[in-house]
This record gives C-alpha cells, structure tokens and sequence, in this order.
C-alpha cells in the first residue's frame, strides 16, 4: 500500500540533476562518446543487448553511458525503448553452420575440420594488470597476424558426432508449429524449450553461471564437455511476402555453445551423448556456456532423468533468472511503505506487550505456587 507524497517534487528534480552532474564527473576530463564505449567496452555492450533484448550497439552504448555503467540498469533502459518500437514480423532462424567465424574452440576433439581458431581472447593472458594502458596515449598496438580466410568448411562437433549414432537428434519443430514469444506474452508453465531458451538467452549471467555451477558441484547431474564454441557474423534474413522470398537485413555477431553431455540411455534410446544449448549476442561465452548447461539440466524429464537440484526446477529457473523483474522487486523496497511499517509496528507492539503481559502472569503464578508451598 502506498500514500502519496507531497512536496517532494523539488527533490526529485534536485536527484536527477546531481545524477546528471555525477554522471558526467569531473569536466575537465573529456566525455565519453558512443563509439567508445562500443568499441572498446564491446563486451559490456554486449551483456546489456542480450538481456535488454535488443540487437544494437550505439542505443546499448548509450544506455551504459546514461546507467553510469550500471549494466542491469542499462538494459533496463533497453528494454523500455523497446516497447516502444514497431513490430513488422520475424526473422528466419540464423544459420551459424555459415557463420563467418572469428574464434572456434572445441575441448572435444583436438584436430577438426577447418582447425580451431583461438581468436580475441582472455583464456591465456596472465590476468596481470597491464599499467601501459593507464598511459594517455597507448601507443601503437601491435596488429594480428592475418592468414587468408580458409575455404574448408567447419562442421558443428555435434553433427561429427551424430555421423556415428553418438549424439541424440537435434530437436527440429514442426513446420508452421507455433514458436513463443516471451516479449509478447507472460511466461506461463509448464515451459516448453523454446521459451526456455529464450528466457535463458535474456537472463541475468551471474545468475546463470551460479546455476551451471552449482551443476557441477553435485546439485544436479551435469557434467559437460565443451563440444564447440564459436563466435562470429551471421547474417539475418527477413521473409518478405510481397516479394515471395528472403531478403537480407544485415549481419549480427553471435556466440554459439554446444555442451554434450553422457547418457545413460533407457530401454527405448541407447547410450549417447546429449546436448545442452546456448546462444547469445557478441562475444559473451561464459553467459553461452551456462546457458547451455543450464539448458541440459532443465531437459531431465524428457530424458527420462530424476529432478534432484534446483538447477532443474523450470519454474524456479525461469521465474528468477530475469534481472529486470527482479532489480523492480528488490528496489521497489525503496519506495515509500509508510501505511505498512506503521500497520507491523503497532502489530509488533501489541505482539511484545501480550509477551510480557504473559511473562508477567506466568511469573506472578510462579511466587503463588512457591508461597502456596513454603
């Protein structure tokens, strides 16, 4: 309940100027730009895309920038402009077997057709701080080497795993089947994949890395090998009915992950390996990889597997994964609970003078009974 405050005006308008004036810092030191921030805090960018659930680089810039680099908060602010965006209809499903790829790794197989590509990469720096970068002017960076794109194709690990009857069939719906959409309508359950991953892909990553963590520390059955990551431009193509087929709309970057996962089977499946599945805008692995284990976790029913941890719990999952609807649950706390309070605090009052009135009695009682018996 909640009672409006008057006079309070002024100091809100105040707020937003001094958030205004922090926001800008000190103003001898130069703004940052849009383009800054996209291109060297990409991965910042990013996050806040994929749970603001809006593919744009310049707008996902800004939002960091307006946020003070609050990332929760940015995509906040993406995903309010983004109710206010016309709707024309859905792309085709991406197809990143044609992905134009910058880094592929697998920690399945060492040799792979078309090889593994390191790409840009945190796994093997040294984690030191690099004091040259706190310098005015970075100097010249060194520039990569290049080699000539090569033509060999790179099959998913998956598909050279199911070419032996080693990997489950990759679920394909139905043609013309309905496919959610968690941006039109609220979730409900039970959840079918589609608005799993779909939740998964625009939930908070700390909250998903904790899930596939926890996984793999026993409160689940998940343990995984990394079939495939791969990063990289693929192109998104909009079926135009007026002209009978797809036309291209541009290129965006995506990161792919594959888990597998051992099976067990059961008497109608053999043994093999299962998936688990993520996918997410620009280079954010780790947000991919617990998205794909947490993906395979949720898949035990229809593995015929027994639920024995939270990470499995769809409801659970789904109903707390999203960190725009649980930042509105958790701040709305700062709002004014006036009515409230006062409402517990007359009932804890009134709770306390019973408790000593009781006290009271019981001890009064006592000093009879003694005097009663001496």
């Amino acid at each position: 309940m909640y009672v409006a405050v008057k006079g309070g005006e002024k100091a809100i308008r105040n707020a937003h100027q001094l958030l205004a004036n922090r926001r800008r810092g000190d103003t001898s030191v130069p703004a940052l730009t849009l383009d800054q921030i996209a291109e060297q805090l990409a991965i910042s960018v990013a996050r806040v895309m994929g749970e603001g659930s809006l593919y744009d680089e310049q707008l996902a810039a800004l939002a960091i920038k307006q946020a003070r680099g609050d990332l929760i908060e940015a995509a906040f602010l993406i995903r309010a402009y983004r109710t206010t965006l016309p709707r024309f209809g859905y792309s085709q499903p991406i197809d990143t077997g044609k992905m134009l790829v910058e880094r592929r790794i697998s920690a399945t197989y060492k040799d792979l057709p078309g090889g593994q590509l390191l790409g840009p990469t945190f796994d093997y720096s040294h984690r030191l701080l690099d004091f040259a970068l706190a310098a005015e002017a970075e100097g010249e960076i060194e520039a990569p080497v290049r080699r000539e794109p090569a033509d060999e194709a790179m099959p998913r690990v998956t598909d050279l795993l199911d070419e032996e009857g080693l990997m489950e069939a990759d679920p394909v719906s139905s043609e013309g089947s309905p496919v959610g959409d968690l941006t039109r309508e609220p979730l409900s359950f039970p959840a079918d994949r589609d608005l799993r991953l779909q939740n998964l892909a625009r939930g908070d990553e700390g909250f998903l890395l904790s899930l596939a963590y926890s996984s793999q520390r026993g409160y689940g059955r998940t343990h995984p090998f990394t079939g495939e990551i791969r990063y990289g431009a693929v192109e998104v193509e909009f079926f135009a009915e007026e002209l009978g087929f797809a036309v291209s709309l541009g290129t965006i970057k995506v990161t792919e992950c594959q888990m597998v996962n051992q099976f067990q089977g059961t008497a109608k499946s053999s043994p093999k390996f299962t998936r688990g599945y993520g996918l997410v805008f620009g280079q954010v692995e780790r947000k991919a990889m617990a998205m794909s284990m947490v993906d395979r976790a949720l898949r035990w029913e229809e593995l015929g597997e027994e639920q024995v941890a939270p990470v499995q719990d769809t409801e659970f999952v789904m109903s707390h994964s999203d960190n725009i609807q649980a930042t509105g649950f958790v701040e709305h706390l700062k709002l004014p609970h006036y009515v409230d309070f006062q409402a517990e605090l007359e009932l804890v009052r009134r709770m306390r003078d019973e408790w000593f009135a009781a006290r009271e009695a019981e001890e009064k009682s006592s000093r009879t009974q003694k005097e009663a018996a001496e």
